[in-house]
């Protein structure tokens, strides 16, 4: 896997850097602003070496408020097959779901406090990678929490809202049966329901999952 990793502190940078070769993923580069790494991005697409995934801070200068974030967001919009994985160290709604709101493949945001827990930070980035999802529980449980959401919501039992807030952090079927002490067979028909109630049908294929996701969020 090759990632390019934009953040202001040069500790973490270091630290995100040494966490990631250590475990056999090459870093192809390291910048500290959001121009910055458009600029690398753009770069290396030029010279056909695109990375797999960039991982970046949501608050970068120069006025540390969204710069990393729309940085993303561009980036997401030129190059669709690149991974986009944001780190915070708040829940900022409006930035998860900006950042939703476009291609469902190859997203990601998670709270700072989640690189703590290596094995699940190194599998969320690999994920994302690969054009799966990763969201952090507590972006989840926000989002899932507004008030707006209770229409799309009130067809589904607890359970399944249960279910598909796991789904969004991007777990299997079989991390999630694990998760809840139930069987597979149990989880697939959850699931099921859930794209039936959302009425997203088989014609959607592999994407009906990631598509359930977003209807939830951006409903």
């Amino acid at each position: 896997m090759r990632v390019v990793i934009a953040e202001d502190s040069v500790l973490l940078r270091e630290g995100l850097t040494r966490l990631l070769t250590d475990r056999g993923h090459e870093v192809v580069a390291g910048v500290g602003d959001g121009e910055a790494l458009i600029k690398t991005i753009t770069e290396l697409a030029n010279r056909g070496e695109l990375p797999d995934v960039v991982v970046a801070d949501v608050r970068m200068p120069p006025t540390h408020t969204d710069e990393g974030v729309r940085a993303a967001v561009q980036l997401r919009k030129a190059h669709p097959g690149l991974g986009v994985l944001v780190l915070s160290q708040y829940v900022e709604e409006r930035y998860a779901t900006e950042l939703l709101a476009g291609s469902s493949r190859g997203v990601g945001y998670l709270l700072k406090d989640r690189v703590a827990e290596v094995r699940e930070f190194v599998d969320a980035v690999v994920r994302v990678a690969q054009g799966g999802t990763a969201l952090d529980p507590e972006v989840v449980a926000q989002l899932l929490g507004r008030s707006r959401k209770q229409d799309v919501l009130a067809a589904l039992t607890p359970r399944e809202r249960e279910v598909l807030g796991l789904m969004a952090e991007g777990r299997t079927n079989s991390a999630i049966a694990r998760q809840l002490v139930v069987s597979d067979g149990a989880v697939e028909k959850h699931v099921s329901n859930i794209f039936l109630k959302l009425g997203l049908s088989q014609s959607d294929g592999d994407h009906r999952r990631v598509l359930a996701v977003l209807t939830y969020l951006n409903s």
